[in-house]
């Protein structure tokens, strides 16, 4: 494709040219979209390029009046007596100069459009280190006179992973914004790109995933290939979709070396807690790619503080309880069980405790009986010993011993929520500790450099309501400030940015926006998008997103395939 002259440079009194931004005029009919690359003639032979931001028509017209007058006062059938005179005119902000001069455009200067290979230069896209490919574009679509460009678009991994930049966030209406399905679309890139280094290569660079799967059975069959039955046309849209990822560099495969971790469940009862049927928990088992997973007291005592993630507790007086309690004061030194431990709780409830502790009054005590007796006795996870050999396992075991590659899915999709959040503040915890050098010298264990940690409705852990006591709040924060340099990396979604927690979206460095409402873009998370970008965020389509991350020269408009995974509708 060759550069079409299609418009010049605008420069008026009231809307002059700057260092960051200018106008040009074009062919009302031509067809431009925002995020189009255009490519201007600048001094000393060099060139500017742009990315469209806003697109208006304009005729010499002086009034809304006068045009309503031509038309016979108002009637719809009545053709102009004068063809009015107009133009189409578009406001682009720079962002690149061939020869690194960044003084305003000329006036009159010739606007074109660019090639593939100048696109791939204004963005910032042809020289990236450690490519790691997150989508593709697609350029001047319907313009006339030239052919539509589509790219695949790279970022440099150490600015997602780790260490230079790390942690993702997506948003977007749920259903709508596809946000699992572009978290795994990376994550699958991630793999994809770490499995092809020689497996001679020492373990300073390596990877590794956690997955939590919060709905229905979304995330429990990714080691299987997508049957694409939910299409109209299967065999079409597999082809299709084999055929993109192949030419965005990735394998049609669903991802490998796959682990699942279920609720412990009695088949039969109101205590199946998972999505998956008996008999495909119990064959993934036996195929050793599945385990279940338990909390025993003696082990996980020290967790306590997880039940209370969205308990207010502003007194500190559930904290002082659950540290009297790991310190074994009172009966709690001869506590080997949960029951024991609700029973030794109970006691401390009883009237004829009352006074005996002048720091913790009874009512505290009868507080913490609520919240804990709940949380125990309405679940089978809290149990009283493990049966390894029935492919029985507690999370904080089975993560320490996760290997490079490996992605461990954990679901809590069939949880209450504070269980799910006992449940992801417990494997955070240990993963961050792993990092930490807490279990080195143990046998088998050998981690990663990175761990990429994927959690949907981050909202319910991190939002700008959380209790500031929440200790899932606090391990949230010290992945989103300090994980970067330990190798934890965190990919989050939610609905609604604007709900997150600030401390936690400002150490992002890559965000990628979904289809969202009008209401959300006018919050002041979304301050610094052009307006016209925000309007687009309302009716992005599926597979489709904004993405922002420090080595792109400018926000970028991409779409990515299904899934290539199993699908469950």
């Amino acid at each position: 494709m060759g550069n079409n002259v299609i418009g010049r440079v605008l420069a008026t009194e009231k809307r002059p040219t700057t260092i960051d931004d200018f106008t040009f005029w074009t062919d009302p009919q031509l067809i431009l979209n925002p995020f189009d690359i255009v490519k201007v003639q600048h001094v000393n032979n060099s060139y500017s390029y742009g990315v469209i931001e806003d697109i208006a028509h304009i005729t010499d017209a002086a009034s809304f009046l006068t045009n309503f007058i031509s038309s016979d006062f108002g009637d719809v059938n009545a053709e102009e007596n004068t063809l009015r005179v107009g133009m189409n005119y578009v406001t682009a902000k720079v962002v690149c100069n061939t020869n690194n001069i960044y003084i305003p455009l000329q006036s009159n200067a010739k606007v074109m459009l660019a090639t593939a290979e100048e696109i791939n230069y204004a963005l910032g896209l042809n020289d990236i280190r450690n490519p790691l490919v997150c989508g593709y574009l697609e350029m001047y679509e319907g313009t006339k006179g030239c052919e539509k460009v589509t790219l695949p678009v790279n970022l440099n991994s150490k600015f997602i992973i780790g260490p230079e930049g790390a942690h993702l966030n997506i948003s977007g209406i749920s259903g709508l914004a596809s946000k699992t399905s572009y978290a795994m679309f990376l994550l699958k890139a991630i793999q994809d790109s770490y499995m092809k280094k020689d497996p001679k290569d020492e373990d300073e660079d390596s990877v590794a995933f956690i997955l939590f799967n919060v709905k229905g059975n979304d995330l429990l069959a990714i080691d299987q290939i997508n049957d694409f039955a939910d299409e109209r046309n299967p065999e079409v849209a597999r082809k299709d979709t084999f055929a993109k990822y192949e030419k965005l560099g990735l394998a049609p495969e669903p991802f490998k070396n796959v682990y699942y971790y279920y609720p412990y469940s009695i088949p039969q009862t109101r205590h199946w807690n998972t999505y998956m049927k008996p008999d495909e928990v119990e064959d993934n088992i036996r195929k050793k790619k599945a385990k279940k997973f338990k909390y025993i007291y003696q082990y996980d005592k020290d967790n306590l503080d997880l039940m209370f993630a969205n308990i207010d507790d502003s007194t500190q007086t559930m904290e002082a309880i659950i540290s009297y309690i790991i310190s074994g004061q009172g009966d709690f030194n001869k506590v080997s069980d949960w029951q024991g431990f609700l029973d030794a709780i109970k006691n401390k409830c009883s009237t004829e405790n009352a006074g005996k502790d002048k720091e913790i009054p009874v009512t505290s005590w009868r507080k913490f009986y609520r919240i804990i007796n709940k949380s125990i006795t309405d679940n089978k996870i809290f149990a009283r010993d493990l049966r390894e050999e029935d492919g029985e396992t507690r999370i904080g075991d089975a993560l320490k011993y996760i290997k490079k590659n490996e992605v461990h899915v954990i679901d809590v999709a069939k949880l209450s929520e504070d269980k799910q959040a006992y449940v992801f503040g417990d494997a955070i915890r240990t993963i961050y500790d792993l990092q930490l050098g807490q279990y080195a010298g143990e046998e088998g264990v050998n981690p990663p450099a990175r761990i990429v940690i994927f959690i949907d409705e981050l909202n319910k852990y991190a939002s700008k309501e959380t209790p500031k006591n929440s200790p899932v709040l606090r391990q949230v924060l010290d992945v989103a400030e300090r994980g970067r340099s330990l190798g934890v990396v965190l990919f989050a979604a939610e609905q609604f940015r604007s709900a997150i927690h600030d401390r936690v979206t400002g150490n992002c460095s890559t965000h990628a926006y979904g289809r969202t409402n009008s209401i959300e873009v006018t919050k002041s998370d979304y301050k610094s998008i052009p307006s016209v970008y925000k309007t687009m965020m309302t009716r992005l389509k599926q597979g489709e997103y904004i993405i922002q991350n420090p080595i792109f020269r400018s926000l970028l408009n991409i779409k990515f395939p299904k899934p290539i995974y199993k699908q469950f509708k």
